[in-house]
């Protein structure tokens, strides 16, 4: 064997033996491999988050703030990356969390429109709509009064966003009934809106045991609805009570 084959198959092997070292170095700057699942953070504390992160060698940085009147203030509300999802060491995780005070929003004026209008108003304002509760007037589903805790509340009052407001409606004894929608496999907001754009009333909210806070609540998917969808009319304002799971599958 020459000098030159010699040389070749030396070049050969020490270039062979550098691109194993880079490979090796590169996982060990990169952590190749070494990926972690994001934990659930959501409703925790800012501190709970912290704590719960650093377990995982993951950081965490608090990047918004919304206000959400059923959860506990200040706590997580939402997380980037999702839980569960795969990623590095060190990797940020963004929140968003609870604001520890609400908005404040003017009250509209909502006396003379239609019940559909009305609640149309409140979403705008970032508020909701609470109970219908129906008298006899000569317009089904006109809007007769405001209500916030119990008492009628004048336009332009500075409340909380997120506030719930009843509404007094209109209920012509010509023009009363209205059929229950399904709103199976449907999520928790989107069916509390069907059956209020229904002239109906939610009576009851039954979470499953895989519900577990505020945010599941939001993702929860409706299972069964009590009375069923029919054919049969129902007088307007009758409740309709709705359970939910996360796990729709096991509930079907």
């Amino acid at each position: 064997m020459n000098w030159i084959v010699k040389n070749l198959i030396k070049a050969a092997v020490f270039f062979l033996a550098l691109v194993i070292v880079a490979q090796i170095a590169l996982k060990m700057v990169t952590h190749h491999g070494q990926m972690i699942e994001v934990p659930d953070l959501t409703s925790m504390s800012v501190d709970e988050a912290r704590r719960e992160a650093l377990k995982e060698n993951l950081r965490i940085e608090v990047i918004d703030s919304i206000f959400v009147r059923r959860m506990e203030k200040g706590a997580v509300y939402s997380q980037n990356p999702k839980a569960g999802t795969l990623v590095k060491k060190g990797r940020r995780v963004m929140l968003t969390i609870n604001a520890k005070h609400a908005k404040k929003v003017s009250m509209p004026n909502l006396v003379g429109y239609s019940m559909r209008q009305a609640k149309a108003e409140l979403n705008s304002r970032g508020l909701a709509l609470g109970k219908l509760i129906y008298v006899n007037d000569i317009a089904t589903n006109n809007v007769l009064r405001q209500i916030y805790r119990n008492r009628e509340i004048r336009p332009g009052v500075q409340i909380e966003s997120g506030s719930e407001i009843d509404l007094q409606v209109g209920l012509n004894s010509d023009d009363n009934m209205t059929y229950v929608p399904n709103v199976k496999g449907m999520k928790y907001l989107r069916a509390v809106d069907a059956v209020h754009d229904n002239s109906l009333n939610i009576g009851r909210i039954v979470f499953d045991k895989t519900v577990k806070n505020y945010t599941d609540s939001l993702n929860a998917t409706v299972y069964k609805q009590t009375p069923a969808s029919s054919k049969s009319p129902l007088l307007m304002g009758s409740d309709v009570t709705l359970h939910l799971s996360l796990d729709i599958k096991e509930n079907y």
